[in-house]
């Protein structure tokens, strides 16, 4: 079986594995006839695009651009921030082999049996966020000093940014996809013309306690799919410093293991593989890889200045709130 670990200590660049490992992905899926290989390997090669054809991010960071200039203008008292990224090469495998360890264990915990080849596939073929920005939020203390309210008034801030974001980018040459159903809002924050398109992470909070609102676009012009989260600073922490960032896998390995152990083992091929692809990335001493631009000192102190583990940045831009400054009495 052919790993993305196989590739990591080559001293290549990201782009550089990506193509060797694709390359050798679909040569084995070709000759062992694996349908799922090869779902994988057209994955990859939509990373290779963004990674290799990115002159579009500039113009569509323009028009993102144009939503913060906007927010300043008519919330000047918001301090916020708008961040974009393109997704680590480490994070997109972990997600792919997720879907399909998740998918199959679902499946066969419901039913029985094993998903169809068709069935599996309709349900790889739907990433959206391989590009996706980012909108955080806070209201500083020096305008309103209660926790509690202060949390309140973020949040209804966030449904009112919410609520514009749609149709501005719409505007601007975007098409919003609807959800379909998934984490559907029960806040009546949200306006009803643009619940559909909303994945609520707010009133529908995960275990985790992760929380954040998740539109999806596609790029009319770039053609390409892009998704945009919303944030208030406090949901900002959870998931990435908090219980609901990436870095806690211990949990998340147990989860995994129960998997395993429902799904006999020889049973189902995908299973297996994507079970495993995605074991080894969990165990990765990164300290030790040898990839072109990354260093790690270890698992924590990370320089990434690559798209290997954490995302490649695309745009950052800071609002600070007027008279944030200003002393508290």
């Amino acid at each position: 079986m052919i790993t993305l670990n196989d590739y990591l200590y080559s001293g290549d660049t990201v782009f550089k594995i990506l193509k060797k490992y694709a390359h050798d992905l679909q040569e084995s899926a070709v000759s062992n006839q694996n349908e799922v290989d090869l779902i994988h390997c057209r994955f990859l090669m939509q990373i290779m695009d963004l990674l290799e054809h990115n002159d579009f991010l500039t113009a569509q960071s323009q028009k993102i651009r144009e939503f913060y200039k906007y927010m300043a203008k008519e919330y000047p008292y918001l301090s916020f921030t708008f961040k974009g990224r393109i997704k680590s090469l480490i994070r997109a495998e972990a997600k792919f082999n997720g879907y399909v360890v998740e998918y199959i264990y679902d499946y066969y915990e419901k039913n029985g049996t094993y998903p169809s080849i068709e069935e599996l596939g309709g349900k790889l073929n739907f990433f959206r966020d391989l590009i996706a920005y980012r909108i955080v939020i806070s209201m500083p203390k020096c305008h309103v000093k209660d926790k509690k309210e202060r949390e309140n008034q973020e949040i209804k801030y966030l449904y009112e940014i919410a609520n514009v974001l749609k149709d501005f980018l719409e505007e601007r040459g975007f098409t919003a996809e609807p959800a379909g159903g998934v984490k559907k809002s029960t806040s009546e924050l949200l306006r009803e013309e643009v619940r559909p398109y909303y994945r609520d992470y707010i009133t529908n909070v995960d275990p985790d306690g992760y929380r954040s609102l998740h539109i999806t676009f596609f790029d009319n012009s770039a053609k390409c799919y892009m998704e945009m989260q919303l944030r208030t600073k406090q949901m900002d922490d959870i998931a990435e410093i908090g219980p609901a960032n990436h870095l806690g896998y211990e949990k998340k390995q147990e989860s995994e293991r129960r998997r395993r152990d429902a799904i006999p083992k020889g049973e189902c091929i995908y299973f297996d593989e994507a079970y495993e692809r995605g074991m080894q990335l969990q165990q990765l001493e990164l300290k030790d890889l040898d990839v072109n631009m990354f260093a790690a000192v270890n698992n924590s102190l990370i320089n990434d200045g690559c798209g290997l583990y954490r995302g490649r940045l695309i745009l950052p831009y800071e609002h600070l709130s007027r008279f944030q400054n200003d002393l508290i009495d």
